[in-house]
């Protein structure tokens, strides 16, 4: 990878889970949440993102979501399973991202609010187009992403140091 090409974090809210009689850890997808998530892997496919590496959080509806969403990918990343992302600040998502290894260019993060969407407004220290206006607007709802670019290595990031390139909701 070149000094001038960016690199790339997505941050993907998990889908719309369902609030059975269980942990909230061990809640799974609702109807809409197994309708929206391929939906959100298709729209992924068509950001032309080729990702080298996914960060998925441990709970049941962030791994149901994945497993949806990555079907409708051209290649299927490496994927890492991490449970420091499960009710994670930005502040402590910024540190798990932090340890990403100079050999990924492009990262998924499969995780949860209030922390996708606190991370996405620590990170953008700038945004293209209305992009920062549709997430403030609509918040970060379930199966919705948030595109950002930056240059450096993982260990550079820190607030403001990314460009809010996109932003996606299924229901928008």
């Amino acid at each position: 990878m070149s000094v001038d090409t960016p690199r790339r974090i997505v941050l993907l809210r998990h889908a719309k889970a369902d609030w059975p009689q269980t942990s909230d850890h061990e809640r799974p997808l609702a109807e809409r949440g197994r309708t929206d998530a391929p939906v959100a892997g298709r729209r992924l496919a068509d950001t032309g993102i080729a990702f080298d590496l996914a960060l998925c959080s441990t709970a049941v509806r962030t791994r149901e979501t994945w497993k949806l969403a990555v079907h409708e990918l051209p290649e299927r990343p490496k994927t890492v399973y991490e449970e420091r992302i499960y009710e994670a600040s930005p502040g402590e998502l910024i540190a798990v991202i932090n340890e990403t290894p100079d050999t990924v260019d492009d990262l998924l993060l499969i995780g949860h609010n209030p922390g996708m969407h606190g991370l996405a407004e620590v990170l953008a220290g700038e945004a293209e187009g209305d992009s920062r206006t549709r997430m403030n607007r609509t918040g970060f709802p379930t199966s919705a992403f948030a595109v950002l670019s930056f240059h450096g290595t993982w260990k550079s990031v820190e607030p403001g140091v990314g460009t809010l390139v996109d932003f996606w909701t299924p229901h928008d």
